[in-house]
């Protein structure tokens, strides 16, 4: 499919502008390692192209939530170091443990069933090496994690599954939560904490990660030696005070259709559930084919606006589940329009930040909600 020709609905993913964000990225940061994290289908963008692309920029290590995210990048022939950290409390980790996954690790119990898989996967002659875990720590978020009381027993077990040769910790990480600065300090603090009792039990792993894409551009002291980047890489700012062009960043998705249906109507006449928009005039509807079917938030009623023709058209009355409404009075407009919803700002376009704001919700969940409707097209291949 020519970029050129938008198809019924679509999100234009631009691979090259998610390599230059990875390189840019990992210019400023300056670390030695740098994860791109492509979860939840590389946050809405397709997490197969999109991990390719990352590791065109300079990315070194990838991140997911989940062995079944992990083992779809495997499938695909990425072999590149890879990181799972969010799992079933009866996952089989024999699988990723062969595909040569590192685990997060969040309690001693997963040390011990990562253990127990290497050795079965070793029974079976499946694996003749070790298992790579790396340890997540609990500083401050109350998700998952190693709480503080329990770090003596797991850093103790973890050293003794490799000596036994069973795991290799290979890193500790964490996450800090954005609130405060103050708040982030004593993540960092906690966190530094960790890796000392981390250290005084034996272990030594080569990876200490904390920050994400904010605090990896904000707060030099909790890069360690690995950053892992999510919402940067995609072009989109992780702060309320800053753009994507202030971060020297470049939007990769681009979700558009077209106009499916044109109908003039007269004043007073009400527009999709629950009439809470009528016309003021005569005037000329336009239907969209997206609805919160494919992500679009149904918040966004009446508040989030499209361009077509390049003319910025709000949408009038309730986003529905397959469709919404722009009126755009006289201006000319036809069936099979190119209606963008959300884009590079630079181009004229609204932004996913625009977005958000209409819906009241964050740029990260606009861009990962785009459903399986639309169809991704990939251009700027690096």
């Amino acid at each position: 499919m020519v970029a050129d020709s938008p198809v019924f609905r679509e999100a234009l993913i631009d691979l090259g502008a998610l390599a230059a964000n990875v390189a840019h990225l990992r210019e400023v940061v300056g670390t030695e390692h740098v994860m791109a994290v492509v979860k939840a289908n590389a946050y809405g963008h397709g997490a197969v192209e999109c991990a390719r692309a990352a590791l065109d920029g300079g990315a070194d290590w990838l991140g997911v939530a989940d062995l079944t995210e992990a083992m779809q990048l495997r499938d695909a022939g990425i072999d590149a170091p890879l990181l799972a950290w969010l799992h079933d409390p009866d996952a089989d980790f024999l699988p990723a443990i062969e595909a040569g996954v590192d685990i997060g690790v969040s309690s001693v119990s997963q040390l011990e069933a990562v253990g127990a898989a290497r050795r079965e996967l070793l029974s079976q002659g499946r694996l003749h090496g070790q298992a790579f875990v790396q340890l997540k720590l609990e500083t401050g978020l109350s998700r998952n994690g190693i709480s503080e009381p329990d770090w003596a027993s797991a850093f103790t077990r973890a050293r003794e599954l490799e000596r036994a040769g069973d795991i290799v910790v290979r890193g500790v990480f964490s996450h800090v939560s954005n609130a405060s600065p103050q708040d982030d300090a004593a993540a960092i603090e906690t966190f530094t904490r960790g890796l000392d009792a981390a250290a005084a039990a034996g272990l030594r792993p080569e990876l200490r990660h904390l920050a994400a894409s904010a605090a990896a551009l904000r707060i030099p002291d909790a890069r360690f030696n690995l950053v892992r980047l999510g919402i940067g890489i995609y072009g989109l700012s992780p702060f309320d005070d800053a753009t994507s062009a202030d971060l020297g960043l470049k939007p990769v998705m681009t979700l558009r259709g077209r106009v499916a249906a044109v109908r003039r109507v007269a004043a007073g006449t009400g527009v999709s559930y629950d009439y809470t928009y009528r016309t003021k005039g005569t005037t000329t509807l336009a239907l969209v084919p997206l609805g919160y079917a494919e992500g679009i938030p149904r918040h966004a009623s009446n508040q989030a606006a499209v361009t077509i023709g390049g003319q910025r058209f709000r949408i009038s009355g309730r986003v529905a589940m397959d469709q919404f409404v722009v009126d755009v009075g006289d201006t000319p407009v036809q069936v099979g329009d190119e209606v963008v919803l959300f884009g590079d700002p630079a181009t004229g376009v609204p932004s996913a930040e625009d977005w958000a704001e209409a819906a009241g919700t964050i740029n990260y969940e606009i861009v990962t909600r785009i459903g399986h409707r639309v169809r991704r097209t990939y251009v700027g291949r690096p």
